[in-house]
């Protein structure tokens, strides 16, 4: 974890900027247990369909995203989470700018 994130007070939409045409993110803690990332994404960008080993939450800090877990599409705003299973197939979709926090445990 970097040491400017610890132990201190942080604004989550502060710690990373969204930037036109792009995904970006910053990984927060990496542990051999699991993760924890910031992603922002511009209106229109996505991840396309994959899997992953385990299971992940997303956390919807500012915006609308459609996260689509097995064909089932979920519409998310500001404050909302969902659960990610592992090994179900999973993409997200900006239906306008949105940040987000993605936890993924390693079991």
């Amino acid at each position: 974890m970097p040491e400017e994130l610890k132990a201190r007070t942080l604004k989550v939409e502060d710690l990373i900027e969204y930037q036109e045409g792009s995904v970006v993110s910053r990984e927060i803690i990496r542990k051999d247990t699991g993760t924890v990332t910031v992603f922002a994404f511009d209106k229109g960008e996505g991840l396309s369909e994959h899997t992953a080993p385990f299971d992940a939450m997303v956390q919807v800090i500012d915006g609308k995203a459609e996260i689509i877990i097995s064909g089932n599409k979920n519409v998310l705003e500001g404050g909302d989470m969902i659960i990610m299973p592992a090994s179900e197939p999973h993409a997200l979709n900006a239906l306008e700018r949105f940040k987000m926090i993605l936890t993924m445990i390693r079991s």
